[in-house]
């Protein structure tokens, strides 16, 4: 019977050609789960699409009333802007 470094050698050998094996198995169910979840995804998708198609999106659209009250409050924020810039400290200007 053979004993010392040349078993030790022989059966890590054989430990790393088992957890080779068993990588490669698990590769595999991770490889069909991995199919069987894309199914599905791209079964749904058709569902979600229809869904999403009907929703806009951005900004909404305003009325001309509320867009004419935005026109009325921006001129006069630029109003007061513009009054304001030459009240500047000397300070300030420079």
């Amino acid at each position: 019977m053979l004993s010392g470094p040349l078993v030790n050698i022989q059966q890590a050998g054989m430990d790393l050609y088992k957890a080779i094996r068993d990588l490669y198995a698990e590769k595999e169910r991770l490889e069909r789960v991995i199919a069987s979840l894309e199914e599905l995804q791209r079964k749904a998708e058709p569902a979600q699409e229809a869904g999403a198609a009907g929703k806009r999106r951005g900004r909404k659209s305003m009325s001309a009333a509320e867009r004419k009250e935005v026109s009325h409050r921006m001129k006069k924020y630029w109003e007061g802007r513009r009054r304001n810039a030459g009240k500047l400290p000397e300070s300030e200007t420079s």
